[in-house]
């Protein structure tokens, strides 16, 4: 069968799967519809957490990153599960005791303060529809390739599907069919690394194969270092990074991830404490099966591409390449006339991505023309994105491989939006209408709410999808710069500074998201039509848009304790409140429900 209709049937059966669990999983009252319940075992709630936090960005790009970046992409290994480190040890136990929906609600209570909880509402909105936008567009993208449907349409058809499991059954309905996700995300993402390991390595575990000899006494990693510098690039196992930005992207990506809050209202679905701490474990278990397997596809794919295209005829290049020519993620521009794509270091095009003739023109050997193409020897276009979606195609896997690396690609975009607009939608529904503007409401009219919440925001969503602004695909990745400037701090200092206040915390969460959308917006993003950003002589420490959030974190933590210190103490109460949170179970009058 083609690989089309192996698409067709696999994501068919997974979306019925998805489906059959959220019809399965409805949500009857508000606490099933936020937290699910909180009778969500360990087992399931780390499964589920391992797929809200592995998006698009971990399954699709993540692998790609690596592949040229080289030693220099490490850092999103090392500050992602990281993160998780941060989760169990100082986060998921005190706020799975302190038992309440969601983070926002967390602060607002925790800070005795609408005012502070309206700020939270405000930065999870900012978070959330920020990372959610890339989401959208990665289910488009692969829609658009392997079911052979428009992008725009590829985006409307995953807006339904979310809808209907995050509509129905809301946390209850997504954390059994992201348990469903994990697995199928996981075994789409193995199942290649396996083949193509055995392929180029004869051994079959990936991670022991990256490390291994492709002929005698010619390791792999060695191979494509010699590849590498014979094009031009720094070697794949150097880095160019300076140690202080190392530090500084890991560091904000970790606490980045500590501050998501799509991540940590999972922690309020277990019945106790102590299967928050488990689930935060199992999860770093369940994402660390993908995360130490990420490396080894970067290799493979980084090699076999080299080995494929570069220096080849464009009339004998496989027909993987010209399918994904069409999509504008893979281009050639032939420069120097020969025929032959010229792939070395330097921009092949005057751009991001490739912009071909209104009129479909073809070049000489059946090549899309280009219209920006650069002066640079540089003929090759890549998009990143791309190599672990092409991987099984560039090393000739079976068809029902390709197809099923296109299912976990959607299950890892869907569970992860799905997430994002719940937390959306409880922003909405529960810490602005319920706490704030209507305090009054039944239970059947705040669930009808968030149910309204939840379609408004995948509306918004997939409208990001459909035509992105200039700056999303941009500060995706820089979602967790916000989350570390603005959440991590006022969450970690409330739970272990009774002494700080509604002030402390108000001025530093302002403080810090301000700062961090400044920095992305100067440096990372500009401003389409207004201004360019500035290049990387002007970064401020010399650290990176992508490391900027832990400047912006402690900043955040400054202030919030310096303005806490000269202003009026918080009530006993909450201090009180505030030192229970921390006392262990079975320890007196802790309670562990």
């Amino acid at each position: 069968m083609s690989v089309q209709t192996w698409t067709w049937i696999l994501v068919g059966i997974t979306f019925a799967l998805y489906f059959g669990i959220a019809i399965w999983a409805r949500a009857g009252s508000t606490k099933e519809f936020y937290v699910a319940g909180g009778g969500v075992s360990p087992l399931a709630n780390g499964m589920a957490t391992a797929a809200d936090w592995m998006s698009a960005a971990s399954f699709i790009s993540m692998a790609g990153i690596i592949s040229f970046a080289g030693y220099d992409g490490s850092v999103y290994l090392m500050g992602w599960t990281g993160g998780y480190v941060l989760l169990a040890l100082l986060l998921a136990p005190y706020l799975r005791k302190f038992g309440k929906f969601t983070v926002p609600d967390f602060i607002g209570d925790r800070y005795y303060s609408n005012a502070a909880r309206t700020v939270a509402v405000i930065c999870a909105l900012i978070v959330s529809f920020t990372y959610v936008a890339g989401q959208m567009r990665g289910v488009g993208i692969v829609f658009s390739q392997f079911l052979q449907v428009d992008i725009d349409l590829g985006v409307v058809i995953g807006m339904a599907v979310v809808l209907v499991f995050a509509f129905l059954g809301g946390m209850k309905g997504i954390t059994y069919t992201q348990v469903a996700q994990y697995c199928v995300l996981i075994f789409a993402f193995m199942v290649p690394a396996f083949f193509i390991s055995m392929q180029m390595t004869g051994n079959i575990i990936p991670q022991i194969g990256m490390g291994g000899e492709v002929e005698p006494n010619v390791f792999l990693l060695d191979k494509l270092d010699a590849l590498h510098t014979q094009l031009g690039f720094n070697e794949y196992t150097s880095g160019t990074k300076s140690t202080w930005d190392v530090f500084a992207i890991t560091l904000a990506l970790m606490v980045g991830t500590a501050g998501l809050p799509h991540v940590i209202v999972r922690f309020f679905t277990v019945p106790k404490v102590k299967d928050a701490r488990k689930s935060a474990g199992l999860a770093l278990l369940f994402i660390a099966i993908l995360y130490t397997t990420a490396p080894a596809i970067a290799v493979f794919s980084r090699t076999n591409l080299i080995e494929t295209v570069s220096d080849k005829e464009y009339q004998q290049i496989p027909e993987w390449f010209k399918n994904w020519e069409n999509t504008g993620l893979i281009a050639w521009a032939d420069k120097n006339g020969d025929g032959k794509i010229q792939y070395v270091a330097g921009n092949a095009l005057n751009g991001k991505k490739p912009i071909y003739s209104e009129t479909d023109q073809r070049g000489t050997h059946g090549e899309r023309l280009i219209t920006n193409a650069s002066t640079e020897t540089n003929e090759l276009y890549v998009d990143r994105d791309i190599m672990v979606l092409a991987n099984p195609e560039i090393a000739r896997l079976p068809n029902w491989v390709i197809a099923l690396v296109a299912a976990g690609g959607l299950a890892a975009a869907l569970s992860t939006a799905a997430g994002l607009l719940l937390v959306i939608s409880t922003s909405i529904s529960h810490d602005l209408i319920k706490k704030q503007l209507k305090p009054n409401i039944s239970e059947k009219g705040e669930l009808l709410a968030a149910r309204i919440s939840i379609l408004v925001a995948i509306i918004i969503a997939g409208l990001f999808g459909i035509y992105p602004p200039g700056f999303v695909a941009a500060v995706v990745a820089l979602a967790f710069g916000l989350a570390a400037a603005s959440f991590f701090p006022a969450i970690i200092l409330g739970i272990f500074d009774k002494r700080m206040n509604k002030e402390g915390a108000v001025a530093g969460m302002v403080v810090g998201i301000l700062l961090m959308l400044f920095y992305m917006i100067r440096y990372k993003t500009g401003l389409v039509g207004v201004m360019e950003p500035l290049p990387k002589s002007e970064w401020w420490f010399g650290t990176s848009p992508e490391g900027f959030g832990t400047i912006a974190m402690i900043v955040n933590v400054v202030v919030s304790v310096v303005v806490s210190r000269v202003t009026p103490a918080p009530p006993k109460d909450v201090q009180e409140m505030v030192e229970n949170i921390r006392i262990p179970s079975g320890a007196g009058e802790a309670s562990v429900h």
